[in-house]
């Protein structure tokens, strides 16, 4: 394998490490060798960000509720 890399990486203008890694990325997504497929990662990274962004807006909506609720109680003692 690694002597055909090398023959053909110069030819696509790569270096053969890197021609190495896209076969076996292909050799991952149609199931050859074992690994996550691109898609999986693709997805698994969106996923990620989506919770992330979730996480955020949850820390906010919990400071807005407590700021809320303090002036209403604020508002009780007042009257």
């Amino acid at each position: 394998m690694w002597a055909a890399v090398e023959s053909i990486a110069p030819k696509i203008g790569c270096v053969p490490q890197t021609l190495l890694e896209w076969v076996k990325r292909q050799e991952v997504d149609t199931g050859v060798r074992d690994g996550v497929t691109t898609a999986d990662a693709q997805r698994m990274k969106g996923l990620e960000r989506e919770n992330k962004e979730l996480r955020r807006a949850n820390a906010i909506l919990k400071v807005a509720s407590a700021f809320f609720a303090q002036a209403e109680l604020d508002r009780r003692f007042k009257s």
